[in-house]
């Protein structure tokens, strides 16, 4: 039996991203103390922007820029791997919202949102390029680790997807916008995509004035693992393959299916302002 201890941490992201990356620095370096092997970090946290959303398209950063260079030193040396959210610059005035995968000091993964968040009254793709591309999966000591950012878990097709692809864990990284009955979607779509998949689901939220927090670790068979409130914090457990090999022979959803997913995402199309 092979085991993985992952963390999700959830803290509130400000305007600075200097002061962001200190903040994520430091949870870095207390994972790594905790024999944390993959450390989940929440959406978008270079800098966040609650009225002039439009801001980030200027403050968004490149790759090689001082935040993702900042996370790259927090990571030298260490063996956890981590990932986290940013706004990084496109080939346009839009940036991508991508996520980022670092170990050592090294960039080992990406994923550029593909399902922006244009519902409840908001707008994402006013300040922000889709992409079209599915999150190749990344290894973590040995396990398949699927990507996807906040508002894709309403979309089971790229879960199920990246199941199909290996996947035995999938990571989350969120801003969910608070609202009604928000914490309660939040809650079932995490435990919903881990279980119709018998995945394991890390899922860390932004926490603060406008987005939930309560981050999630749910289990193969959608049992809550470790779960946070509303304040910044750490939640932790342990993910094993005895589990994952358990909940599939009683649950087997992944061989009884008979639909398949296409790997090729649909054009974007417009959203109706009326």
């Amino acid at each position: 039996m092979s085991t993985l201890r992952v963390a999700a941490a959830q803290f509130v992201a400000s305007i600075d991203w200097q002061e962001n990356l200190e903040t994520a620095a430091g949870l870095i370096k207390q994972a790594e103390a905790d024999g944390t092997d993959l450390l989940v970090l929440p959406e978008g946290v270079l800098a966040r922007f609650i009225e002039e959303r439009e801001r980030i398209r200027e403050h968004a950063q490149p790759l090689d820029g001082p935040f993702v260079e900042g996370l790259r030193q927090a990571t030298e040396g260490l063996d956890v791997t981590v990932v986290v959210g940013i706004h990084e610059k496109s080939g346009n005035d839009k940036p991508y919202n991508t996520l980022v995968v670092l170990k050592n000091g090294e960039i080992t993964g990406l994923y550029r949102k593909l399902h922006l968040y244009d519902a409840f009254s908001q707008l994402e793709s006013d300040n922000v390029t889709p992409a079209d591309v599915v999150p190749e999966l990344i290894d973590v000591n040995g396990f398949k680790v699927g990507l996807m950012t906040c508002y894709d878990v309403r979309f089971p097709e790229l879960a199920r997807l990246l199941t199909l692809q290996g996947a035995d864990v999938l990571v989350l990284p969120a801003a969910w916008v608070k609202g009604p009955l928000k914490e309660h979607h939040w809650q079932t779509l995490v435990t919903a995509r881990a279980l119709e998949n018998t995945v394991y689901v890390v899922a860390s939220g932004e926490c603060g004035q406008r987005n939930i927090g309560q981050s999630l670790i749910v289990d193969p068979l959608g049992v809550p693992l470790a779960q946070a409130g509303e304040e910044p914090a750490t939640i932790s457990a342990v993910v094993s393959t005895r589990r994952l090999t358990d909940a599939r022979h009683r649950l087997p959803v992944l061989i009884n299916r008979r639909f398949t997913v296409s790997p090729t995402p649909r054009p974007v199309e417009a959203v109706p302002t009326s």
